[in-house]
């Protein structure tokens, strides 16, 4: 977010109108700990592809974030014992930079992919944050494994753009669009790469001040339930026993928490699934079939009615919409 003001006066946009437009401050670019909200961070990339018409300006942030871009977690991060503890710790606290999104890390016996999910509803520049995001974690893996180190293959939660050649430029690797989520594919092996400039005390210091961080900041359960189901529902483990043990809980204590925030796990299910749905519809090209299955509905019917209950239309005429 600090490149966003030399961003668009490189672009021949002033800097100070549109941060004005967007009522973000300037002095909030200073510090890398600084927070702002998810909603209106979004609002200002969108305002910032308005007023510079480059469609890919999320992609532009993210080529200059990294490890530098985080603060107290890129301390924490940078100096983990392996590549695998560095991941882990950036998946478990990079909600105190962003809270609309989480972060996951997925592991099979041959591949591990860091993606990145918006589970926020109704903001704007989905795909360019996303974009951003990708770019960003692309740059922490490269830092955190060498320059030898290439992914397998880069996807976009977004439809391809009419002009890949800035994304072919920057990632030099397979990319994917219309995918479920946006993410970096690289070979397993990598998470058990040691860093060899890691300080131990250095590590222990930042572990310390973001425990401090995580007791003075502690997030809305609610909205913490809805961040795990975000990705569990992609994954197809969104079911109250599984997300219950992600909080070291009962399925009945996580019903009564829930109930104390004047929702259901149902409720929460729902609302993802909405959410989801509404970004595939609106941001890629996958059909609505493809879409059902993702959500485990039994049938692209079902599905089309549950649309119909949320929105009060179907999955087509919201995509029609969307596209005016």
């Amino acid at each position: 977010m600090r490149v966003i003001p030399e961003l668009l006066r490189n672009l021949g946009a002033n800097p100070a109108e549109v941060l004005a437009a967007a009522g973000v401050p300037p002095e909030l670019f200073d510090d890398p700990d600084n927070r702002i909200s998810f909603a209106q961070r979004s609002q200002l990339i969108q305002l910032c592809v308005d007023r510079t018409g480059c469609r890919h300006f999320g992609l532009l942030i993210g080529q200059q974030a990294g490890l530098h871009s985080l603060g107290l977690l890129g301390l924490l991060v940078q100096h983990s014992a392996d590549v695998g503890s560095a991941l882990r710790s950036l998946v478990r606290c990079l909600h105190h930079h962003v809270q609309g999104a989480v972060t996951t890390l997925a592991e099979n016996d041959r591949t591990a992919m860091l993606s990145y999910s918006i589970y926020e509803t109704l903001v704007d520049a989905t795909d360019q944050t996303g974009d951003g995001a990708v770019a960003a974690m692309f740059n922490i893996l490269r830092a955190l494994c060498g320059p030898d180190w290439k992914p397998v293959e880069v996807l976009f939660a977004h439809r391809r753009p009419d002009d890949v050649r800035p994304f072919q430029q920057f990632f030099r690797a397979p990319l994917r669009f219309d995918a479920e989520h946006d993410g970096v594919v690289f070979p397993a092996d990598w998470l058990q790469r040691p860093l060899a400039a890691a300080d131990a005390e250095l590590r222990r210091r930042a572990q310390e001040q973001m425990d401090a961080l995580e007791l003075a900041h502690r997030g809305d359960f609610r909205e913490q339930v809805l961040a795990v189901l975000r990705t569990a529902l992609i994954a197809g483990q969104a079911n109250a026993d599984q997300v219950a043990a992600f909080f070291s809980l009962h399925r009945r204590t996580l019903s009564r928490r829930l109930s104390a925030c004047g929702t259901s796990f149902q409720s929460l299910v729902d609302e993802g699934r909405f959410e989801i749905a509404r970004q595939m519809l609106e941001n890629t090209d996958a059909d609505i079939q493809r879409i059902a299955v993702m959500l485990e509905y039994a049938d692209a019917s079902a599905f089309a009615r549950a649309f119909r209950r949320w929105s009060g239309t179907t999955p087509s005429r919201w995509r029609a919409g969307c596209a005016k």
